[in-house]
């Protein structure tokens, strides 16, 4: 595949690289993580108003740049390679991209708000173990002016610091009126002391917050509704894929990070008086990690560039990124600690960290096995 990034982006992305390599190290980080907010409030302002990357991929009528998948990817795959926590996909690609599309007073607002890196919103779909998020049992009904949302979801990344949640819900068929019930998304305020709100806070392997929120009367706006029916289940499922993109991306770059440590560590370490590099079999490993790398940032690229395409094809290279990162990120993972020996999950080394984050990875958005179902059903001839 022949591609290169255009001027701005390789600036955007030489820009960014520079600023995480003076600004963001991995010890304050891990020590927001663990003894402090769970994040840098600092840094995320810093995103919005010194870099511009909030802002960078959405539209210019909320405070954007007008950027595409493309800019996405860059700047996924740097935040990658710096290990970054902050809720860069979650927030900017899920939530943004979801809202900027829909064009609501409501939806433009927070879009805006995200854009100047005030507001932080959090997806709040999945209910159980499996990957449908649009089998909901959390039920809205409209209450006056206000509606009442009943039900429960579960493990709601970034909740803990959320200003806004994005919640999926079933809405009776007179409220709906279709006479049928039909999906809801809504958009709010998010407050987890609020009248009707319970959230058990969670942190997560890879040292990200996340929350089960559990809804019982709570109210909320009126004019949270933004969609409805299939146009809620289409904007919901592209995005899912575009949250998938963006991941994908996220893993080429902490692989990149991983394997370049990895290479590094081999030439310091010796044994038997020699570097572990002189060693032909460690070689060849390292040379596998690479190969697993360039693939899976191929196919990364792919469903970057495949993210407008038809919804049936965008969804199917998704997939098929998924599958090659998941695969990849387990391989190169595994095998950096394997090299690094009883180092590698350390606190103080990087490689642990990359490592929790790469496994994690693999199921955010859809686990492995769930995207090779979906592209097996998406690739499968007519019967």
């Amino acid at each position: 595949m022949d591609f290169e990034l255009s001027a701005e982006q390789q600036l955007l992305r030489d820009g960014l690289a520079q600023f995480l390599a003076t600004r963001y190290g991995l010890e304050s980080s891990r020590a927001a993580v663990k003894t402090g907010p769970g994040w840098q409030p600092d840094i995320w302002k810093a995103f919005a108003h010194d870099l511009g990357i909030l802002g960078a991929t959405l539209p210019e009528s909320a405070g954007g740049m007008g950027g595409g998948p493309v800019e996405t990817m860059v700047i996924a795959e740097a935040l990658g390679h710096a290990l970054v926590v902050e809720p860069y996909v979650n927030t900017v690609v899920v939530a943004g991209g979801l809202l900027s599309r829909i064009g609501s007073d409501v939806a433009n607002t927070v879009t805006a708000q995200i854009a100047e890196g005030e507001a932080i919103v959090a997806l709040a779909a999945a209910e159980d173990s499996s990957d449908d998020l649009t089998s909901v049992s959390t039920t809205a009904r409209r209450d006056g002016d206000q509606w009442v949302l009943d039900g429960s979801k579960a493990l709601v990344v970034d909740a803990p610091i959320a200003t806004h949640l994005i919640v999926t819900a079933q809405i009776d068929g007179e409220q709906a009126g279709s006479g049928q019930p039909e999906l809801g998304l809504f958009v709010f305020p998010y407050d987890a002391t609020a009248e009707g709100v319970t959230a058990h806070a969670i942190r997560t392997v890879d040292d990200r917050q996340a929350a089960d929120i559990v809804f019982a009367g709570a109210r909320v706006p009126g004019d949270s509704l933004l969609l409805t029916g299939d146009e809620a289940t289409d904007a919901l499922s592209r995005a899912v894929d575009e949250g998938s993109a963006a991941v994908c991306a996220e893993a080429v770059g902490a692989m990149r990070k991983v394997l370049d440590d990895t290479v590094e560590y081999s030439k310091q370490r010796q044994q038997f008086g020699v570097p572990l590099s002189t060693f032909q079999v460690l070689s060849h490993r390292m040379v596998d990690m690479l190969i697993e790398v360039e693939q899976a940032s191929a196919a990364a690229l792919l469903a970057t560039i495949k993210i407008d395409a038809a919804p049936a094809e965008r969804s199917r290279a998704v997939s098929a990124a998924k599958v090659t990162v998941g695969r990849a990120a387990r391989f190169v993972g595994q095998n950096a600690v394997q090299l690094h020996g009883g180092m590698g999950m350390t606190e103080e080394l990087a490689i642990g960290h990359y490592f929790k984050r790469l496994t994690a990875l693999q199921y955010e958005y859809g686990a492995t096995d769930r995207h090779l179902a979906r592209y097996v059903e998406l690739t499968a001839p007519p019967r």
